[in-house]
């Protein structure tokens, strides 16, 4: 039998969802009308009218939560998927409640207190969710309401699976053992519970709720024998792929009329995320400008008197596919320093900076008119920093995985930056963080990287 555990927490966040959607529907009526803050040219309607409306938007609520996914509840569900599905219900449930209100015109109609329960009903079901599932956590984390769970294979993609789920004990998973047909007693400190042809009878023995496929890919033709076996046990499978050396860098799962396909390689700014990354760059790099235009136009003075050439720097750089772009910097070498020695790094006390240019680089400054680059949509605030096609047909030769960097677009400050990896150090270790960046993008973790650039400064001890 599937175990029912994740049903009884679907029903109790149900009963929590609409306990905060009906307290909010009344709230909004009292803040829109007796809280004194907003007037009612139109008249305060009478408060029976909310609390007759009450068992429609619950109705309502129930069905465009179970709609958006908030009671798919199992034990692997993230917090950035639940966040999507509160969202989501919520954005159905406002739509519905404007399209009823409009059709039925109901006399309890105030756009004002509609907005104030969409805000405030979507806030609190974020709060209270995540408060009820850190309370589930800890309660799983002490050993309440474990479940187990069998890995087949024994390789490294298994191993390093048994790590992580030990690792994540918030999710009340704990690994059994391995089901492999190599000879061996215990693998990693757990033991291999048999081989492959005892799988159905070792999940009963061991009452296991979970099963692991983590073959590795010279294996993956063993796969049906171990869908065979677990033909008639009602346990949940999941997939591991073992694709730890292939260049993925944005492992997702999609379809295609019913055939699945595993996306390893795309850009993760696409849709949505594109739109709303990219509102995020015009707001931040528009405040930024004005808030830093007299240091801009200060810097722009002090390089035009103290040596000869222009205030700013242009060089080709490579954005999202590689395609080139004319970055801005402010200018910090004299006229022509590349003449002699062509495209190379800038080293440390470089005679070619002024003594200008060594303060600006040291704290990064030169690099603050990339924010016109950024309006221009040339780049992003977050992103694998550019680098100039020359260099790259060096890199992409030498540097696995380098050309990855080029799925996203370019940014100001990127992973790598904010974790020391910047200037004169290990190329092979700023590509592994940018491709982790890619790999693991939300718009959280550029807010983060944004704020970590502004807590740890611009200053490094390697720009120069």
């Amino acid at each position: 039998m599937f175990r029912g555990h994740g049903h009884k927490l679907a029903v109790c966040f149900a009963a929590l969802d609409l306990g905060v959607t009906g307290c909010w529907w009344v709230a909004a009526y009292l803040l829109r009308f007796n809280s004194g803050l907003w007037d009612a040219p139109l008249g305060v309607p009478p408060f029976d009218l909310c609390v007759r409306a009450l068992p429609s938007v619950l109705l309502l609520a129930a069905v465009a939560f179970y709609v958006s996914g908030l009671y798919e509840v199992h034990r692997l569900k993230t917090a950035a998927q639940e966040l999507g599905s509160v969202l989501k219900g919520n954005a159905l449930l406002f739509l519905l409640l404007v399209t009823v209100t409009f059709y039925k015109r109901d006399p309890y109609e105030s756009r004002l207190a509609l907005g104030l329960f969409a805000a405030g009903n979507a806030c609190s079901l974020l709060l209270f969710r995540r408060v009820a599932w850190a309370f589930v956590h800890r309660m799983r984390r002490i050993g309440f309401n474990p479940t187990g769970a069998v890995i087949v294979g024994s390789g490294r993609a298994a191993q390093r699976l048994a790590r992580t789920l030990e690792k994540n004990s918030w999710t009340g998973i704990r690994v059994l053992g391995f089901v492999d047909d190599r000879p061996q007693q215990k693998v990693a400190g757990r033991p291999v519970l048999g081989p492959l042809a005892r799988l159905r009878e070792i999940v009963a023995d061991h009452n296991a709720a979970y099963v692991f496929i983590a073959l590795p890919l010279d294996r993956f033709a063993e796969l049906r024998q171990v869908v065979r076996q677990l033909a008639d046990v009602c346990v949940e499978v999941r997939l591991v792929p073992d694709l730890p050396n292939l260049p993925v860098c944005n492992l997702s799962v999609g379809e295609l009329d019913g055939v699945p396909v595993i996306n390893m390689r795309e850009n993760p700014h696409e849709g949505i995320n594109r739109a709303i990354k990219r509102v995020i760059d015009i707001v931040v790099a528009s405040t930024a400008l004005v808030i830093l235009s007299p240091l801009m136009l200060l810097i722009a003075v002090l390089i035009k008197l103290t040596s000869p050439g222009p205030v700013l720097y242009r060089q080709v750089r490579a954005s999202i596919g590689g395609k080139p772009f004319e970055i801005l910097k402010f200018r910090t070498m004299v006229v022509d320093a590349e003449k002699e020695t062509g495209a190379v790094w800038a080293q440390k006390n470089d005679p070619r900076c002024t003594w200008l240019g060594r303060i600006l680089r040291r704290t990064s400054l030169d690099e603050l008119p990339q924010l016109i680059n950024v309006l221009k949509g040339d780049m992003s605030i977050v992103g694998p920093r550019p680098e100039r096609p020359v260099l790259i047909e060096k890199f992409k030769h030498s540097i696995p995985n380098y050309m990855l960097r080029h799925v996203v677009k370019a940014g100001i400050t990127g992973w790598a930056q904010v974790n020391g990896w910047r200037g004169n150090t290990s190329l092979r270790k700023r590509v592994q963080y940018d491709l982790y960046y890619i790999a693991h993008w939300s718009i959280w973790l550029d807010l983060r990287i944004m704020l970590l650039t502004l807590i740890r400064g611009m200053t490094h001890k390697n720009a120069y």
